[in-house]
């Protein structure tokens, strides 16, 4: 009996303790938390959207489809992720990722001005576009719309593959039907630039020899 007494009396002791740990404390210790205090006077007001405000709530994103401002969009994501200042482990540059032979080629010497000149960078890849374009004219009309190894081929899948890897590459590939492939330093192969980016309006681009950038 005594034991079975102890037990109760150490039970209900202990009940007590865990307790007291969940009291309220002094009223004006509210309000103190770290980092949030309030004044006893303060008023805290809290507005939030009703549910009628919520379901009108729209975001609009720019929507480019195949033309060639998304063309340039699609490239530069795949290319740097738009940065106009990346420059990767080959020492390939800006948001369309140049190398230095394929500026050189545009009239672009000073890399350090390229990089820091969004505009530049822009009139380099319409530019090297332009060329390419040149470069593939019978390609472009001989294999336009025919289908190799499962892709169909387009002039701006040519263009951007072009890019990649140039136009060489290209019309080894064409002229090979597809067995003669390409693929950058990261696996990128020629055939999925030619699938991934086809399709797109790039008929505003004019094909030209030797196209030349203007630097200012």
């Amino acid at each position: 009996m005594i034991k079975r007494w102890a037990y109760f009396s150490g039970l209900t002791l202990f009940i007590a303790i865990v307790s007291s740990g969940f009291r309220p404390k002094d009223a004006k210790q509210f309000g103190k938390i770290e980092g949030f205090h309030l004044a006893e006077n303060e008023i805290t007001n809290y507005t939030v959207p009703t549910v009628d405000e919520t379901a009108h709530v729209t975001i609009n994103f720019p929507f480019t489809g195949k033309s060639y401002t998304g063309f340039k969009q699609a490239v530069a994501i795949k290319e740097s992720q738009g940065l106009y200042k990346l420059v990767n482990r080959y020492g390939y540059m800006g948001k369309y990722q140049f190398g230095k032979s394929a500026l050189r080629a545009l009239g672009i010497t000073d890399a350090k001005d390229f990089l820091n000149n969004p505009h530049l960078q822009e009139r380099a890849f319409k530019a090297l576009l332009s060329k390419n374009k040149w470069e593939l004219r019978k390609e472009i009309a001989q294999f336009d719309g025919k289908i190799i190894k499962g892709v169909k081929i387009t002039e701006s899948g040519l263009l951007a593959a072009a890019h990649l890897a140039g136009a060489g590459s290209v019309k080894a590939f064409l002229k090979s039907n597809g067995r003669n492939g390409f693929r950058d330093g990261f696996g990128t192969s020629l055939k999925s630039y030619i699938k991934k980016f086809g399709g797109y309006d790039t008929s505003n681009i004019n094909a030209h020899p030797q196209p030349r950038v203007k630097l200012n």
